[in-house]
């Protein structure tokens, strides 16, 4: 490898830059590239582990067929005749491709011309329509377009920030330390609209913990208040702007009944009303609190109307915002990878099945919109769709109601998955599985949320047979008999392609143009710089400036929204709503995160968010264990007192899978209810009962090599510096406490203790005098001590007679000063640490925190966990004073 290669992060949709060099241990160096305009050098927790995730522990090296190892040959054969042979006698609209938004522009350019232009159905979806639909459906609404206007420079330049359902601070790190250094800078006003108190909140100068799904009535309520209060501007509205009366006449609703039904207080409503009516260069950024929702389109276009009405769009530091969520989620709408697009930001309109099918010249172009998501899973399990291919995503996990996704797949003809793990729960429903190439080994383009295309470098070879997706695609594609069509020898020539049919007979009258680089060379490939789109003869510098828009009158479109009911609604037998969402340090099923240690400290097991108040009204106990049940589906999860969620609202995380735990996958008991304009499901609104699961014993077990956990009602699994670390529970006392230790952890020298009379159980089992095996057993959670110092025995060269001891007592032997729990995974730096800076070291700021541990130095995720523990720590020390 040269020096350092610069590529692109491939987890959210900032999409940072970063610099890969080797280091002296044969390993890599990952740092943020100073010279990315996304990011300017500074990555977040997850971006700045990368390097920890390039092993090759669970990665996927070879095709396999019916599990058995296969060549590329006998698999990609078998694909293409099974796909052939399913189209002629069923018809092209019993395929299906479900495709992700971790793919390349090119990949996915690929897999939409395959199965659109070549097999003739548009079954394809991405697992982007879970994340940013609804704001494709609420832009062509009002914009005619799938455009988003703005850039992360109106992050800085705006004086009022409003995020919607958007938990920046753990979501986007990057984004909200600009806009944290913004408001420090320049005073910048930020309003937050979250049902739930969320890191977020720490630079909010109001939080509005609104009723789930109340959003559509909050910004009826603004633009009522806009309108009465002169905001609107005459002249832009009278321009550029139609469907105003129809608007306005369809949404007035008075201050009164908007705090009642979103369940804040009037003063609070009106700050942020005020507050938006006298702030010109107001931003409204939004995530999936307003895209993953049954009525996500309309919260999308209430939102837009106000910037509409008030003229606030398409002018530095205001306007509306959207923040997706996956590092290309983007490039997939550039290219068609959505059902209901064709290609380019071309639908599927007579002009633009004319204009694709010309450029692809592909006679058996699909000629309507194919199945979304939830529909094409529905279609695989009415037997309809018969067969699918699965690309780079884990549907039978992120999916809603995922127990139904994964009996439509147990019962389809034929699937295939191409990724680079060897393991997913939707793996295993495979007949087929195919070797992708991982982050570090591919090449070519994706596209972040401010419509910046960035390269993917690769600076890895390709591990064992993996391939490019677009070359396993491409592949497939000439043995089912297109391959005039399909040419391709490098991703450079997809690209090629892809900008071509961008500029192809466009002349500015669509919004998505890379016509500028109609002659890129591969060496100008190679090199380009980061770009936000237009590139070429009729780009602007920003879109809407000039108060055009892409609809047919060429004005943009206030649209007249209702809030809407829950489909729903909470019951007396399920009285709580569950939301759901990521947290800090993980990504997605934690297929690439969950390889990386300092990531999985934080965060250790799959939690359920309740208020202390519900908490006690259905008899939970803080760190025990709660079973959470839906008309969908079950969880057990630990509980986790908190008041940043309201009484009769529950949060739990997405991250966890069969994989990794056992009940925790938050998909099976989400509701199956979809927008429907985007068909994008509800993941924030689902009623949900909880009831204390009583487990008869619970264990801490570290292992150096994974295990096949069994006999566990509970387990989950994290990762530390060489063991893994399972939390479990059981129900019954297997008869032989002895024999069960040993299956567990191993052959060598069993060191053992039992404590009858306090349900106590220890085993350790050492091979040379270092651990292989440990499990500490006790009747309450409570009995399970730190693991910290344990895994730091694993770390040894071999224990002495005082380790041995201090693992049959669950005890560190001698004086160790214990992290606690991991709070800033960038230094290790835990929460005694934290706490004995403040009381013993007088530190009492998050400033002189870093200065004294480096917590929250480096990407700042952490600094307002560092807050809380500033100020309950300062509080516990005053109540200890009056005392």
């Amino acid at each position: 490898m040269a020096d350092s290669i610069r590529t692109t992060c491939p987890y959210c949709g900032v999409g940072c830059g970063v610099l890969v060099s080797k280091d002296n241990a044969g390993g890599v160096v990952v740092k943020g590239d100073p010279d990315h305009p996304a990011n300017f050098g500074k990555l977040c927790s997850k971006g700045a582990a990368l390097g920890d995730t390039l092993g090759q522990d669970n990665r996927l090296l070879t095709p396999k067929i019916n599990h058995q190892v296969a060549t590329w040959e006998q698999a990609s054969d078998l694909v293409a005749t099974r796909f052939k042979e399913t189209v002629e006698r069923y018809g092209p609209d019993s395929v299906a491709f479900y495709v992700s938004g971790q793919l390349l522009s090119e990949d996915y350019y690929v897999a939409n011309k395959l199965i659109k232009g070549f097999i003739g159905t548009a079954n394809i979806d991405t697992n982007s329509r879970l994340c940013m639909s609804s704001s494709v459906a609420g832009h062509k609404r009002a914009f005619g377009s799938d455009t988003v206007p703005q850039t992360y420079e109106d992050l800085e330049t705006s004086d009022l920030v409003v995020l919607v359902g958007s938990n920046l601070a753990w979501c986007h790190p990057i984004l909200f330390q600009r806009l944290k250094a913004a408001k420090k800078k320049r005073g910048t006003k930020v309003v937050v609209i979250d049902p739930r108190k969320t890191a977020t909140c720490e630079i909010a100068d109001l939080h509005l913990a609104i009723k789930p799904g109340s959003d559509v009535l909050l910004f009826n309520g603004l633009l009522t208040y806009l309108d009465q209060n002169g905001a609107k501007d005459q002249s832009y509205v009278t321009e550029f702007v139609e469907g105003l009366d129809e608007t306005l006449q369809a949404t007035a609703v008075d201050i009164l009944s908007v705090a009642k039904g979103c369940d804040v207080s009037v003063a609070d409503v009106l700050a942020f009303y005020d507050w938006f009516l006298k702030t010109d260069r107001t931003l409204s950024a939004y995530s999936q609190g307003v895209n993953q929702s049954s009525q996500g389109t309309d919260k999308v276009n209430s939102i837009i109307n106000c910037h509409l009405f008030t003229g606030r769009i398409g002018r530095e530091g205001c306007g509306p915002l959207s923040v997706t969520g996956q590092p290309n989620a983007m490039g997939g709408r550039e290219v068609g990878g959505l059902a209901n697009m064709l290609a380019a930001h071309m639908d599927f309109t007579p002009d633009g099945i004319d204009r694709v099918s010309r450029f692809w010249q592909a006679p058996n172009i699909a000629k309507e919109p194919g199945k979304k998501a939830l529909d094409m899973f529905e279609a695989i399990h009415q037997g309809q769709i018969k067969a699918v291919w699965i690309m780079a995503t884990n549907p039978c996990v992120s999916l809603p109601d995922a127990g139904r996704v994964r009996e439509a797949l147990e019962k389809c003809d034929f699937v295939v998955v191409s990724d680079c793990v060897d393991h997913t729960d939707t793996m295993a429903y495979a007949d087929v599985v195919l070797p992708a190439a991982a982050w570090g080994e591919r090449n070519g383009t994706v596209t972040n949320t401010e419509r910046r295309i960035s390269r993917q470098r690769a600076f890895c070879d390709l591990a064992g047979e993996a391939l490019p997706d677009w070359k396993i695609i491409t592949h497939v594609a000439r043995k089912m008999g297109f391959e005039e069509a399909f040419p391709y020898e490098s991703s450079y020539d997809v690209f090629r392609e892809h900008v071509a049919l961008s500029a192809f007979e466009n002349q500015g009258g669509r919004d998505f143009d890379l016509s500028g680089w109609t002659d890129l060379s591969r060496a100008g490939f190679d090199g380009i710089e980061p770009t936000q789109w237009p590139v070429g003869t009729y780009a602007k510098d920003r879109f809407f400036e000039d108060g055009r828009f892409y609809t047919a009158s060429g004005k943009g479109n206030m649209v007249p929204v209702q809030p809407k009911s829950p489909v729903y609604p909470v019951t007396a037998d399920y009285p709580y709503v569950l939301n759901s969402g990521r947290i800090r340090d993980q990504w997605h099923t934690m297929t690439r995160t969950g390889m990386s240690p300092r990531l999985s400290t934080h965060v250790i097991e799959p939690y359920l968010e309740v208020h202390p108040e519900a908490a006690l009204r259905e008899e939970l106990q803080d760190g025990g264990l709660v079973e959470v049940t839906s008309n969908w589906g079950r969880a057990i999860l630990r509980v986790k007192f908190s008041e940043n969620v309201k009484r009769g609202e529950v949060f739990m995380p997405m991250h966890w899978s069969d994989e990794n735990s056992a009940e925790a996958v938050v998909g099976r008991l989400v509701n199956p209810v979809c927008d429907p304009y985007s068909g994008q499901p509800e993941s924030k609104h689902t009623p949900v009962s909880l009831k204390p699961f009583a487990a008869d014993w619970h264990a801490l077990l570290i292992v150096r090599e994974t295990l096949e956990p069994s006999g566990f009602a509970y387990w989950t699994r994290s990762l530390s510096n060489g063991c893994y670390i399972y939390d479990v529970a059981g129900v019954g006392d297997p008869s032989n406490w002895d024999d069960y230790a040993g299956v567990l952890l191993g052959q060598g020298e069993m060191l053992a203790m039992s404590d009858e009379r306090r349900g106590a159980r220890r085993y350790a089992v050492l091979r040379d005098d270092k651990p292989v095996g440990v499990m500490i057993m006790a009747r309450t959670s409570e009995g399970i001590p730190s693991r910290n110092w344990i895994t730091g025995l694993f770390a040894q060269d071999e224990l002495n007679a005082q380790d041995r001891l201090s693992l049959l007592s669950a005890k560190p032997a001698g004086k160790v000063a214990e992290k606690g729990a991991i709070v800033c995974s960038c230094f290790n730096v835990g929460l005694l640490e934290i706490q004995r800076a403040i009381v013993e070291e007088g530190r009492m700021s998050v400033e002189a925190i870093g200065v004294a541990l480096k917590a929250g130095t480096n990407c700042g995720s952490c600094q307002s966990e560092i807050q809380q523990i500033l100020e309950e720590t300062q509080t516990n020390e005053q109540k200890q004073k009056v005392a």
